[in-house]
């Protein structure tokens, strides 16, 4: 009469039948008030009314311990269990708790009125993780519902390896499963759980992904080399990772093509390549490890880097090794080897090594890298004389005898005269540019007396235009 919604009074009703013990009748008083979701996969555990109902057969839930106990099981309770115990046959626990009749009408109100999540959820309750995957597959619920329900109850209750022995049990090759775990990595990655991402990573035999997980173990946090030095087990784990990928690969390739299709892959060249950077960066870290313990090391850079970053910081690398040795040569083999691997810009490389010796004031140590970079046997013609150039270009203010030392070194007469003008030599330039080709000599010494007016050196003015 009053116009009120008669939800609220079916559902005390309904209630008040189940504390009374008349399940049946609680059941129909409930059909009044309690609906299905319309979406059975959103994230949450049903209506307030239907936790509600839950919530008060679970605290009323006595697991039989002994069989003997049955036989004071009431005669309702014996009809109603005979009357639900069909709604799960297949997904029954192996212990005891499904032969009380109040579980079993918590799955029949799940099962008509709750969502995936809740029913899965009271599963992982009750400790029916079996029960909850399967439920998870025949219902094909998306990723969330199993991180939700599943995986983070089952690490955060240490339950992590009996979840991954139930995917096998279930899926030896873990491809129903595909899905899930990736889902469950990004979680993990997003949370910044690398410990227990490796371990999962291990379980799903997904090798490429937990060399990754490796590195970022090795990498992550070390502020020097010294540190990096006691982390190079990782490093081994990395090889270890890779090899075992490319021994499934090349068994294989000789039999039908495997549906590794949740399993990142990787070209077995390119698995060889990052070998071989492993191997490259064991090298590099015992070197500077040795550096950094004898004292020789002297640069001090905020950043640490290693071989696995991008090209700019693998050229920090190599640059880190030509420094921190007792001297240029001891490093430059590892550095040249960095660089070759790599393919990189090196005399961007050996540029930079000679602006950080300027700066140290080594000026003898730039001609040892100069003759290690022609010693080398790649280096191009010029090589040498722009590594010298591009130090002018920085900094001018080296002493003069180093200064000529180093320009004296270049092998192009045309790059003397270049970096002798860099250095406002002009006295310099004039002479090496009279030793030219007569008609290249009337080009330079033009040139020296152009820069020498213009920088009002009267006394190399005055020798240019006698020359002329």
């Amino acid at each position: 009469k009053s116009g009120l919604d008669p939800g609220g009074a079916w559902h005390a009703w309904g209630m008040a039948c189940l504390k009374a013990g008349n399940l049946t009748s609680a059941r129909e008083k409930f059909t009044r008030c309690l609906k299905p979701p319309m979406d059975l996969n959103q994230l949450n555990h049903g209506s307030r009314l239907l936790q509600d109902v839950i919530q008060y057969l679970e605290s009323t839930v006595k697991p039989v311990l002994i069989t003997d106990d049955d036989y004071f099981a009431t005669l309702r309770e014996l009809e109603a269990t005979l009357r639900t115990r069909s709604l799960s046959l297949e997904m029954m626990c192996e212990g005891k708790i499904q032969h009380n009749s109040y579980y079993q009408e918590c799955l029949f109100y799940l099962h008509s009125y709750g969502t995936n999540l809740a029913i899965i959820s009271f599963y992982m309750r009750h400790d029916c993780m079996r029960e909850a995957l399967l439920h998870l597959l025949n219902k094909e619920s998306p990723s969330e519902v199993f991180i939700e329900g599943i995986f983070i109850p089952s690490y955060e209750t240490g339950k992590l390896h009996m979840l991954e022995n139930l995917l096998e049990t279930i899926d030896p090759g873990l491809e129903s499963w595909g899905v899930y775990l990736i889902a469950a990595c990004k979680y993990l990655q997003r949370k910044n759980y690398y410990h227990i991402l490796y371990e999962l990573q291990q379980f799903m035999k997904d090798h490429v992904r937990a060399a990754m997980t490796c590195i970022r173990f090795f990498t992550h946090g070390a502020k020097s080399y010294t540190e990096l030095g006691g982390k190079q087990t990782w490093l081994l784990k990395i090889k270890d990772h890779l090899k075992v990928y490319l021994q499934e690969v090349s068994r294989s390739s000789g039999r039908k093509k495997m549906a590794f299709t949740f399993r990142k892959k990787m070209s077995a060249t390119d698995v060889s390549r990052h070998i071989n950077t492993v191997d490259l960066q064991m090298e590099v870290t015992k070197f500077l490890h040795q550096c950094e313990s004898s004292g020789a090391s002297q640069m001090t850079d905020s950043s640490l880097p290693t071989l696995f970053g991008n090209n700019n910081m693998k050229m920090d690398v190599a640059c880190k090794v030509i420094l921190e040795g007792k001297n240029i040569e001891e490093g430059f083999g590892i550095a040249f080897r960095v660089l070759q691997d790599f393919q990189l810009e090196a005399t961007e490389v050996y540029s930079k090594v000679a602006k950080q010796l300027v700066k140290q004031q080594k000026y003898s140590e730039i001609q040892q890298l100069l003759k290690c970079v022609n010693e080398s046997g790649v280096a191009a013609k010029n090589d040498g004389d722009n590594i010298i150039l591009n130090c002018l270009n920085d900094i001018k203010n080296i002493p003069a005898e180093d200064l000529d030392n180093l320009i004296q070194d270049m092998d192009s007469d045309e790059n003397k005269i270049q970096a002798y003008v860099l250095c406002h030599k002009l006295r310099s330039a004039y002479l090496v540019s009279v030793r030219q080709e007569k008609a290249r000599a009337l080009q330079l010494v033009q040139h020296v007396r152009q820069l020498a007016e213009s920088s009002g050196d009267h006394v190399v003015q005055a020798i240019c235009a006698q020359w002329l």
